[in-house]
């Protein structure tokens, strides 16, 4: 089956392309799919433990069958902060009283 996989964020970066053609054996899996892009593009295979597939725009695990036709993509993990990111200022501590405090004393 063949079989088009769109890269995007530091997978793109790494293979130098925003997509990648792949043959890959009938009936394949997300595992199947991981281990013929490692071989195809080896500067992917060091990311590829930390690498997300989305099968037709969901989030698969690696058991999960790629049926033909399937819009397929690699999306690096998601972190928080940018290299302008300054950290929170720290304004000492905040007390709150809420409905799962368990005082013993009325407040």
């Amino acid at each position: 089956m063949r079989a088009t996989i769109r890269l995007f964020a530091l997978a793109k970066q790494r293979a130098g392309r925003p997509q990648v053609e792949l043959d890959l054996p009938e009936p394949a899996t997300v595992a199947d799919l991981k281990r013929a892009l490692g071989a195809a593009v080896p500067s992917l295979a060091p990311l590829l433990p930390n690498l997300l597939i989305a099968v037709d725009a969901e989030y698969a695990a690696d058991d999960r069958p790629i049926p033909p036709g399937a819009e397929l993509a690699v999306i690096p993990p998601v972190s928080g902060g940018g290299s302008e990111a300054k950290p929170a200022k720290n304004r000492g501590p905040s007390w709150s009283r809420s409905p799962t405090d368990r005082s013993t004393t009325p407040p």
